[in-house]
């Protein structure tokens, strides 16, 4: 999903001059095919993503070139002119097919200003690489009074199609595999989810567990395990024992869990001594990709702090926004949620929510905008924090939310999971290494999109700074140029 364009006035007929030029820029997606397909009931085959119509192994599909008519019509409604904008006409030449994957660049320029409102507008859409792919001219009523236009303004779409973590794998995949202690990978869904990071390179895993369950699911996979190291321990707290053992041995820099309790795992992560703890407390993260947002959205603390006193949800923040700036957030928007957006004496967690946020203001919490105490409507809905009157850089747009407590993070998490479709994937932070802390009941997709977090957090952690590659298979985000 393409991000919105950042809140700007319009330009008036008055204010336009000839020569004045806008530019924005969109990635062709998959998710951009069937929007429009819904949208205009064109179901043309050439249209559907991943289509080979003559059966040659290479996929045919090409964006619809009215689809391209409407990216135009974007920036002029949205951007230059911009809000008030009417057509009166658009006339376009395709001269070559866009395709999924493409970087486009969509440019208008003022030809000439006609009688009052009209204005004739070049248009053009070509490819990241220079090359043209349609141009003509557009004839458009410009607005005649100033429209300052929200960026949030939009309502979002859900499509069963989720793309935030295929960003996140493909950057941890530039990396050199994470040597990675996956513990009790004895069912099918923990083992194939281990064989797959490692199929796509994103870790180098160590299997510890009992031998012949591993084997037994292998054959239920049907998978070979080739030479891949296995420690054969049929106990799974020795077996989670091992794992952080080999830690602090330096034989790996990550851990995976398998079919284990999560209390068995954390039990070995977490004692004091011998254990994975640093001098941060130890948090659960959950990333969610929501259809409906444009970003990742980071939960936290759903996992592993019942209770937190304040201490511990300053950790708790400082965690996720490492996690969150790990994955190409470069500020993240943190909301401290609880009931009321305003500080009640009667409700514990809205008091340390306003005492978070300003120990953010004074640098005790840095690399994020922390915001609070929001509730959950008016953190992520922008319609919601306008009719509460809510001046916040953060609330209607929070990325990373700080949860009260487990019980409320669990929830939330598990909601968006099971009733809204997101697709989720978790990761243990503020330990000594990255610990990936999926549910037994999560697929391989999940497992997977779990070790990207992992490879990317650590790097992060290591360098100070996002994956390189994070950038460059980034959301393209739509800029203006005049």
């Amino acid at each position: 999903m393409n991000a919105p364009v950042d809140t700007r006035p319009n330009r008036t007929w008055d204010e336009l001059a000839v020569g004045d030029e806008a530019s924005v820029e969109h990635g062709v997606s998959a998710r951009d095919l069937y929007l429009f397909a819904h949208a205009s009931g064109d179901v043309n085959p050439l249209h559907m993503p991943d289509t080979d119509i003559d059966g040659d192994g290479v996929i045919d599909t090409v964006a619809p070139s009215m689809w391209l008519g409407a990216l135009v019509s974007g920036v002029l409604g949205s951007v230059l002119p911009g809000a008030g904008t009417l057509y009166r006409s658009q006339q376009l030449d395709f001269v070559a097919r866009a395709r999924v994957g493409d970087r486009l660049r969509i440019t208008v320029q003022v030809l000439d200003k006609l009688e009052r409102p009209r204005v004739l507008f070049a248009t053009a859409i070509s490819r990241s690489d220079g090359e043209l792919l349609a141009e003509g001219q557009a004839v458009v009523d410009a607005p005649l009074l100033r429209v300052l236009r929200s960026a949030h303004e939009l309502p979002a779409l859900l499509l069963d199609r989720h793309q935030h973590f295929e960003r996140l794998i493909a950057a941890a995949a530039s990396l050199p595999p994470m040597p990675t202690a996956v513990v009790c990978p004895d069912d099918a869904n923990s083992l194939g989810g281990a064989l797959l990071a490692h199929a796509r390179g994103l870790i180098e895993p160590l299997l510890i567990g009992d031998l012949r369950r591993i084997e037994a699911a292998a054959r239920e996979l049907d998978v070979s395990l080739g030479d891949l190291a296995i420690v054969d321990i049929a106990d799974h707290a020795q077996a989670a024992a091992h794992a952080v053992r080999l830690v602090h041995e330096h034989g790996v820099r990550a851990i995976m869990k398998g079919n284990i309790h999560s209390d068995e795992l954390l039990g070995q992560v977490v004692k004091k001594d011998g254990g994975l703890r640093s001098g941060r407390r130890i948090s659960h993260v959950f990333v969610l990709d929501v259809g409906t947002l444009a970003e990742p959205l980071f939960i936290t603390d759903a996992a592993i702090n019942v209770a937190p006193d304040l201490a511990t949800k300053a950790d708790i923040t400082q965690n996720a926004i490492d996690l969150a700036r790990a994955c190409g957030l470069v500020l993240p928007r943190v909301a401290v949620l609880s009931a009321v957006e305003t500080v009640s004496l009667n409700i514990p967690s809205s008091m340390d929510a306003a005492i978070l946020a300003k120990m953010a203001d004074r640098g005790q919490i840095s690399g994020g905008i922390v915001d609070g105490p929001l509730a959950m409507d008016n953190a992520i809905d922008a319609g919601a924090a306008r009719t509460k009157k809510l001046v916040s850089p953060v609330a209607g747009a929070a990325q990373v939310l700080v949860v009260p407590n487990l019980e409320a993070g669990n929830m939330l998490a598990k909601q968006l999971t099971f009733v809204s479709h997101a697709r989720s994937a978790g990761l243990v932070t503020g330990a000594r290494v990255p610990v990936m802390l999926t549910s037994r009941a999560d697929d391989d997709q999940a497992r997977l999109a779990s070790c990207a977090l992992a490879q990317l957090y650590d790097f992060f952690r290591r360098e100070g700074r996002p994956v390189p590659a994070l950038a460059a298979v980034a959301p393209l985000t739509e800029g203006l140029a005049q």
